[in-house]
């Protein structure tokens, strides 16, 4: 059963959305691991030290855009990765996936200053795994998606901006990119 929301809590928005998951295979002559350090070193971390120094600071907004600029060339930084396997490995699973959080927050401001609740989808959440006939695969949803639940315009446009991003960076990976990020 359905409840509608807004009839017992009038500031309760409940909105739906169509996402568009892209799982991009990765090509044959590269394994696994090879893709996954490849994609490692086109995405660094996000530098926490120099980044924490910039806000202990205060110091100008340009500063910590410029610090993105140097730490991210294509873009994006990894916020957060996890190896999944050798958790569920004790559970006797062998594909192998590791998850990333990937973003860039000199982007994702660009939406916060419309919505701070775009931030429930920034930064992106991406997988490189194994699929069941043992092929790599790099996935994600389109970003342009996941944001324009929204409504927002500007929010979309920054999304779009970011589908966009994702169709280079998969290039630059040498990796098929699907039109829905051109």
């Amino acid at each position: 059963m359905v409840h509608n929301a807004t009839t017992t809590h009038p500031m309760i928005r409940a909105l739906s959305r169509s996402v568009t998951r892209l799982e991009i295979p990765v090509p044959v002559a590269e394994d696994y691991e090879q893709f996954r350090a490849r994609f490692e070193q086109a995405v660094p971390p996000l530098d926490h030290r120099r980044t924490f120094e910039l806000v202990t600071e205060r110091a100008p907004w340009s500063a910590v855009r410029e610090l993105a600029d140097e730490n991210a060339p294509l873009g994006f930084m990894i916020y957060w990765k996890f190896d999944a396997q050798p958790l569920f490995g004790v559970a006797g699973d062998r594909a192998r996936c590791t998850e990333y959080l990937m973003g860039n927050h000199t982007i994702a401001e660009r939406m916060y200053r419309h919505d701070a609740g775009a931030l429930m989808y920034a930064p992106l959440r991406t997988t490189i795994h194994e699929s069941p006939s043992g092929e790599t695969v790099f996935a994600i949803d389109r970003p342009s998606d996941t944001v324009s639940a929204l409504g927002r315009p500007e929010i979309t446009e920054v999304g779009r901006e970011l589908d966009r991003k994702v169709g280079a960076l998969l290039a630059h990976l040498g990796v098929p990119v699907p039109d829905e990020l051109t």
